[in-house]
């Protein structure tokens, strides 16, 4: 039952780990209670080592079972609640997706690094390198031969809205924050993202918490 789940994140403003499962939950329909932990906070570590073995958001609670990690919290939604378009029902496109979002789960570091996320401000032209261009011109090139081969049947990666849009959504935001210029087809991905209601109920909230954390303000 999606009754008892709880999904324990940090600060929306900042926190791309805790976007994706959050996402994913709400494109969904899934109804979910929600603890918010401050990042940087004195009691920080504490509240989140009461809910997660790693001492890392995003935590999933369901029931008597804890899910830690966005990846792993997106796999265990899509076997506890089959029937949604968690991923591709094709295996070849799912199989594709899966390889997708290892590699925006593991990569990236350089835009990680230098483009942290901030969904409150508009930093464009920060950020900017040799390693970081590289790397978005690859996440530019998924999303391009994902919509060309997979995206026919609606404005995402996979038509519908998957794990793997989930996964690539806190890139999104990188891009729109720091104004990174995109060809056609990654942008018009880009605004189908930034206008799904799980998206822009995400910016809402983001906008109103009384969290400023120096580092991501730059």
């Amino acid at each position: 039952m999606a009754d008892d789940l709880h999904l324990i994140i940090a600060n929306k403003a900042y926190s791309s780990w805790s976007m994706r499962p959050w996402v994913a939950m709400k494109a969904q329909g899934l109804e979910f209670r929600e603890t918010v932990i401050g990042l940087d906070q004195p009691d920080t570590a504490a509240r989140i080592k009461a809910f997660s073995p790693a001492g890392k958001v995003p935590v999933l609670q369901h029931g008597a079972v804890t899910i830690w990690d966005s990846l792993a919290i997106a796999e265990y939604l899509a076997e506890a609640f089959p029937g949604k378009d968690w991923w591709p029902a094709d295996r070849a496109a799912r199989a594709v997706a899966r390889s997708i979002s290892a590699e925006m789960h593991s990569g990236f570091t350089n835009l990680r690094s230098n483009m942290p996320m901030n969904v409150r401000r508009s930093l464009p032209g920060v950020g900017h390198s040799e390693a970081v261009d590289a790397e978005v011109a690859r996440i530019s090139t998924i999303w391009r031969d994902c919509r060309a081969k997979y995206g026919a049947g609606g404005p995402f990666l996979f038509g519908a809205f998957t794990n793997a849009d989930a996964m690539y959504a806190p890139v999104v935001t990188r891009f729109k924050t720091y104004g990174v210029k995109l060809d056609s087809a990654a942008q018009a991905y880009a605004d189908a993202i930034l206008a799904h209601p799980a998206m822009r109920e995400w910016y809402i909230s983001a906008a109103g918490e009384p969290w400023v954390i120096a580092k991501y303000e730059k």
